[in-house]
């Protein structure tokens, strides 16, 4: 089995289901969180377009070592600033999963916080790793669309929003 086109496909169409979502964010609730122990709506939908990133910077790096500073995480104020990394992180991983072999997969990628390790992957791991990353946050934030009254577009078929449901 040919895994490469498989995880572009998995990831184009995680990406379509995402776009509906994040292009309905709306502005003004970045703060809003439905209990105080859940994230922000903010920093929840910039890490959900982060992740479009993820898969480019697994297969161009070993390992995240979230100790030496060199991780910063993005903050963003609106939803054009969301979408548009949305795009390039997407863009850049679809990329590179297009110009890669599949013995590629096979490659080691880690997280660490200096010499403990947090998670340890083949590249194809991290990989799915993120994607599931995706569709976790994804039902996250449509919790939070839900809570304000936001309609919801489906993700793997209709929604109880739309008309014809």
């Amino acid at each position: 089995m040919d895994t490469l086109p498989n995880l572009r496909t998995e990831l184009q169409q995680e990406y379509e289901t995402t776009r509906k979502f994040l292009e309905l964010y709306p502005e003004g609730k970045n703060d809003y969180a439905p209990h105080e122990k859940s994230m922000k709506m903010m920093p929840l939908a910039t890490h959900l377009a982060e992740i479009f990133g993820w898969p480019h910077f697994m297969m161009t790096t070993e390992n995240l070592d979230f100790a030496s500073g060199e991780y910063e995480p993005t903050i963003l104020t609106d939803r054009d600033g969301l979408l548009q990394m949305f795009e390039d992180g997407y863009a850049k991983s679809i990329e590179k999963l297009s110009n890669m072999d599949e013995k590629d997969l096979n490659g080691r990628w880690s997280m660490s916080m200096g010499e403990q390790i947090l998670a340890r992957f083949s590249k194809y791991e991290a990989i799915r790793h993120a994607l599931n990353q995706i569709t976790h946050h994804r039902a996250q934030l449509g919790v939070y669309y839900r809570l304000l009254e936001i309609p919801l577009p489906g993700s793997y078929g209709p929604s109880a929003d739309n008309e014809n449901f």
